[in-house]
């Protein structure tokens, strides 16, 4: 069964980020991650990094492999305001830019507006 440090690595693989960016978009400290090679996590730093990789914590403790299952069975939700949470975007598994995110909100705006 593979490590809770092993899924992330997994995961941000997967999403084409780097364990030192996921570290940092979680607000841990310096290398924390690579910490839990050897230890266990506080449950609300693995929330955290769960948060950024959009998986459920039960996927990172190995409870499960289904990766997020509420987001399975959601079926709607407000782009508009999980951009302006700051809630990482991602298009193909790659985070899409401030700039880019920007643009879809004025895009939809724009499309709101005509209608």
């Amino acid at each position: 069964m593979p490590t809770i440090y092993e899924r992330i690595k997994e995961v941000s693989d997967k999403r084409k980020m780097s364990i030192d960016y996921v570290n940092d978009k979680a607000g841990l400290s310096n290398k924390a991650i690579y910490g839990w090679k050897k230890s266990t996590p506080k449950a609300d730093n693995l929330q955290k990094v769960a948060d950024v990789l959009h998986v459920s914590t039960d996927y990172l403790l190995g409870r499960t492999d289904e990766m997020n299952p509420s987001l399975s069975t959601q079926k709607e939700f407000d782009l508009k305001q999980a951009i302006e949470n700051d809630i990482t975007i991602a298009f193909d598994g790659k985070p899409i830019s401030e700039k880019y995110k920007r643009v879809i909100i004025e895009m939809l705006s724009d499309d709101e507006e005509d209608n």
